[in-house]
This record gives structure tokens, C-alpha cells and sequence, in this order.
């Protein structure tokens, strides 16, 4: 199923099933903002497609898939995905893969609600770890990373998708929400214990390779793109391709712009041997 496709019937589901609201507003808002976050959206997705080879039938792993949407949509592709997440997600998976078993295999996708340092996974297991609006969760980073590396394959990729901690616009708003208090402790009713949660704790390019790089990763420095700058008003259908390839053309040209402007980061990391 193509990108286009999958947009399309993901905005049927949207407009059913209520409970996946405010997390996806795709469908609502004036028609600015809904293609403003369409091209928000599908960056992302073809940001996956162009880092994950599907001919070689890899072993994906999707940390922290929320409601599963990336699972459900390489599962219309074919490709099986594990899951997990933490949260309220879980009630809807269910509802969800009914939807989907209208288009695809949805038993192609596999999702558990479960904690990544609790899980015991084996050594070398995934070709591919997804981590999507995910990682500013997990805490501690630094503990999680060389977890992350271990169960990656010798070469295996780390495919970070994330809001960017440098977009001056976002830390404002994020600060004026919670302050400079960057990691909570919360109880999970599921778990019967306390965890740690990163209280939307993203970063910038700049401290994320700090990280990385000590974990023992390498940075694959052709996967870098900032997405999102120009403001939904500049939207509208016919714009919308033209917007996205203006805004490729100004993070390139200009590290301030896309340091301290661009509200998205994708990266990948490898494992290396």
C-alpha cells in the first residue's frame, strides 16, 4: 500500500473513531492546517521508507508505538512489526485492527504493553529499531541506548523521528507547560510500580549525537532532514509538495534556520560491528 493510500484510509479511520483524538488531528482544523499536518506526517512516513529496506525482510522493532500506526501501516505493506508502549494506547489496538483487517494483514503487526528495562530480549534480534516521538520518554537515556545497541544486528539502524529540542518556538511553549522539570516519576496501574518518564524531554541534533555517540553509535550523517517551518497559513493542497521541497531547500542552506526554527529532527544511528 503507498504512502497516499494508507493517508487516505488513516483519515477515514480518524473521522469513525474519536478516541484517537487530539493525538491525530489530521482531519480537523480549517484546510490549511489539515494539509500543514499532513506534510508533517508524511515526511515522516517516507523518512521510514527511505531508511528501511523491506527486500530483505527485516525484524522491526516500534519502541514506544502508541496507538500502533506504524505497525498497521507496514503491515499493509507486508512487513511484520513488533510493538510496545506504555500508556493508554492498548484499548484501542483491538477497535484499530479491525479497521485495518478491511486493507491487510493486520495480524502482521504484534503489540504488547511492556518496559524496556524489564524486557529480557535477546542479543542481535532487530534489523531495524523505530523510535518515534519516543525517546524524550525514556529515561534514563543513558541506560536505554546501550540496550537499544545490544539488541540491534551488526549493522542494524536506529531510526530516531522526533520533535526538535532547539526549535526556540517549541521550547517556549514546552517550558511555559512544564517548567524546566524534564523527568517525572509516575505510577503504572498495568506495571504495579513506579516509573521514570522523560516529561517531553526532546533535544536538539547537537546533544542526541552526544548521546548516541557515546552508546556507541555512529551517526549516518546522509539520513539528517528538519521538516516543518513554514506556518500552516502557506498551506493549502496545490502548495503542499512546493512547500515541503522550499523547506528541504532552507535547512540545507542555513544551520541557523534549522537549528532554532524547524520544529522536526530525523537521524539514524547504527550499530556498527
Amino acid at each position: 500500500m503507498q504512502r497516499e493510500v494508507f493517508y487516505e484510509h488513516l483519515c477515514e479511520e480518524l473521522r469513525q473513531n474519536r478516541g484517537l483524538y487530539p493525538y491525530y488531528k489530521l482531519t480537523d482544523g480549517s484546510p490549511s492546517r489539515q494539509q500543514f499536518r499532513k506534510a508533517y506526517f508524511m515526511q515522516r512516513l517516507e523518512f521510514l521508507d527511505r531508511q528501511i529496506d523491506l527486500d530483505k525482510h527485516p525484524k522491526i522493532w516500534d519502541c514506544g508505538c502508541g496507538y500502533g500506526t506504524t505497525g498497521f501501516y507496514f503491515a499493509m505493506k507486508g512487513q511484520p512489526v513488533y510493538g510496545t508502549t506504555l500508556e493508554y494506547y492498548p484499548e484501542e489496538w483491538e477497535r484499530r485492527r479491525q479497521f485495518w483487517s478491511q486493507y491487510g494483514d493486520t495480524s502482521l503487526c504484534t503489540f504488547q504493553y511492556a518496559n524496556l528495562f524489564d524486557q529480557n530480549m535477546e542479543e542481535n534480534s532487530f534489523d531495524y529499531i523505530i523510535l518515534q516521538d519516543t525517546l524524550h520518554h525514556i529515561e534514563p537515556l543513558d541506560e536505554a541506548l546501550p540496550i537499544f545497541r545490544r539488541v540491534l544486528k551488526p549493522d542494524g539502524k536506529l531510526i530516531l523521528i522526533e520533535e526538535n529540542g532547539g526549535c526556540w518556538i517549541k521550547s517556549a511553549m514546552l517550558f511555559a507547560q512544564r517548567g524546566n522539570k524534564r523527568v517525572i516519576s509516575m505510577y503504572d496501574d498495568t506495571l504495579k510500580k513506579e516509573v521514570l518518564m522523560g516529561n517531553e524531554n526532546i533535544r536538539p541534533e547537537k546533544l542526541w549525537r552526544k548521546h548516541f555517540e557515546k552508546a556507541g553509535f555512529q551517526m549516518d550523517e546522509n539520513s539528517l532532514q528538519y521538516i516543518r517551518f513554514l506556518p500552516s497559513p502557506c498551506f493549502n493542497e496545490k502548495k503542499l509538495q512546493k512547500n515541503i521541497e522550499k523547506e528541504q531547500k532552507i535547512w540545507k542552506k542555513s544551520a541557523f534556520l534549522r537549528r532554532h526554527a524547524f520544529w522536526g529532527i530525523n537521524m539514524v544511528f547504527v550499530k556498527g560491528r
